[in-house]
């Protein structure tokens, strides 16, 4: 089967963004008529509060975010809800009035377009909020409601609210605050094959896909990109599969996974031994235990090979997002979150920033990893300094975006490769150790056809370093090319980019 994916996505950076929590601007009426009873925007989160972020308040952000070089937003469900991350879905056909309404989110998605960016919505479509039409009509009229066989019920009474009883329904993961559908109802089925037909139709240009493996009835995935791709062939189609990728990626479902294989290399490799695995509880990545630089090239070979390179290079890889712990908060440093951020911004496939990393926001498990947007005396400008440098190289290197993966060498936790295409070829290096890290690459110039010497990026700025007299004596970096054989010399906790 020959494959296509959205070519837009491999050259994308997607930012995102949790609605409640990045921007905060006025309401229009009726909402905005009377005061509304929102927690303080700086107080820590909690699971239930709302601090009022809502979409005219990303409107107003969009400059920000094209300062820093987005190109893409992916939201978290903004469909009306009665939770502050809305993933406890009431309509699928309203844009929830706190966050604007539809008016809010057809102003943004305006404006977005005409900005030259791309905007993805979340779908929620194996379970509903206990609000959604039909299960509140269960609720209300138990078995006479005409709308039984849209749900798992299990008997009588059903009980949404009171824990001391059986729900009597099934809910995701036994919450019974989300009902979960019965997609084996055609009239189910249909339900949600138009909505996602109806977003797209609307201007959206591709779903992120909640829990897509708890919909096990066959051909439903096979039928929704085939519906959705018939109205858009460039819309794009990316599941939340954590593990086990590959049944996903064949070309007949997804265009991609949110790549959390990737994220937990990545961590496990630069975070090392500094991770908290207090942060991972219940989360099905492996950023731990700590492993060295062989380990994860061999992690990285196998990921690169398990798909086909169309697909690898439309995965969403990501480091944290609104389900992990922040990445800061892993490990409780800024040189690993930088370390990271190279790795992530230089692999093939859409890297995805989740708001507030970029200067640094920490957050441990969630409601904590999902904090307000910080005030701008509170942004950690190096960082910030970090992502703009690598986006900015990431935009205007297609070696970057589109150009092959080589693995050149590692020595204990030092690890080099390359991204080469038509010519443009750049060397990537990064020393997770706490010390020097030092490597020979022997006749890696031959095998490349040049010699990348000119230091494009560096994780951090080092004063150099000094003899006994006082006098500066060299740059504690080194990148010594000797014929066609590479030296390199990394202070600890060091990363590189040279073209």
């Amino acid at each position: 089967m020959q494959i296509h994916t959205p070519d837009w996505v491999k050259h994308a950076i997607f930012y995102q963004i949790f609605p409640d929590r990045f921007a905060q601007a006025n309401l229009q009426p009726p909402v905005g008529l009377a005061p509304l009873a929102l927690e303080a925007w700086d107080s820590p989160p909690t699971l239930q509060g709302y601090k009022g972020g809502n979409l005219w308040g990303v409107l107003e952000k969009l400059d920000y975010l094209q300062d820093l070089g987005i190109t893409a937003l992916y939201f978290t469900p903004i469909f009306q809800s009665a939770a502050n991350h809305r993933y406890h879905t009431q309509d699928y056909y309203q844009v929830d009035p706190l966050l604007g309404g539809d008016e809010a989110f057809f102003r943004l998605l305006d404006a977005v377009h005409n900005r030259g960016m791309k905007l993805m919505l979340d779908g929620v479509f194996n379970h509903t909020g206990r609000g959604f039409f039909g299960f509140h009509d269960i609720v209300e009229n138990g078995s006479h409601s005409p709308w039984l066989d849209w749900f798992k019920l299990e008997g009588w009474p059903i009980s949404p609210y009171d824990g001391e009883r059986p729900a009597n329904y099934q809910g995701w993961a036994g919450n019974r605050a989300l009902p979960e559908l019965n997609h084996a109802n055609p009239a189910v089925r249909e339900y949600i094959m138009r909505v996602a037909e109806y977003w797209i139709r609307r201007g959206i240009d591709g779903w992120r896909l909640d829990v897509p493996f708890c919909i096990t009835e066959a051909g439903f995935w096979e039928e929704f990109r085939q519906r959705v791709k018939a109205i858009n062939p460039e819309a794009y189609l990316v599941g939340e599969v954590w593990t086990n990728q590959r049944p996903w990626l064949d070309g007949s479902r997804f265009d991609g996974v949110l790549n959390y294989i990737f994220a937990g290399a990545t961590i496990a490799f630069v975070g090392g031994e500094r991770v908290d695995v207090a942060q991972l509880e219940d989360r099905d990545y492996e950023a731990t235990p700590a492993i060295d630089a062989l380990t994860y090239g061999e992690k990285i070979q196998l990921l690169l090979h398990a798909h086909p390179w169309e697909i690898q290079l439309t995965q969403l890889n990501l480091l944290a997002s609104h389900d992990t712990a922040r990445l800061l908060s892993m490990t409780g440093e800024p040189e690993t979150s930088k370390l990271a951020t190279l790795l992530l911004l230089t692999f093939p496939g859409a890297p995805s920033i989740y708001y507030g990393d970029e200067m640094g926001l920490p957050g441990q498990l969630d409601p904590d990893s999902r904090r307000s947007f910080p005030a701008e005396a509170d942004w950690d400008l190096e960082m910030l300094r970090c992502h703009k440098a690598l986006i900015n190289l990431r935009r205007t290197r297609m070696s970057l975006r589109v150009g092959e993966y080589r693995f050149l060498g590692e020595d204990h936790k030092t690890y080099v490769f390359a991204r080469i295409y038509e010519g443009d070829v750049l060397i990537v290096a990064v020393n997770a150790a706490d010390d020097y890290g030092k490597i020979d690459l022997d006749a890696v110039g031959r095998r490349l056809g040049t010699q990348p010497s000119q230091m494009l990026f560096r994780t951090r700025e080092f004063s150099p370093e000094r003899d006994a007299a006082g006098q500066e004596s060299r740059d504690p970096v080194q990148v010594i090319w000797t014929a066609d054989n590479l030296f390199l010399a990394l202070p600890p906790r060091t990363g590189i980019l040279l073209g």
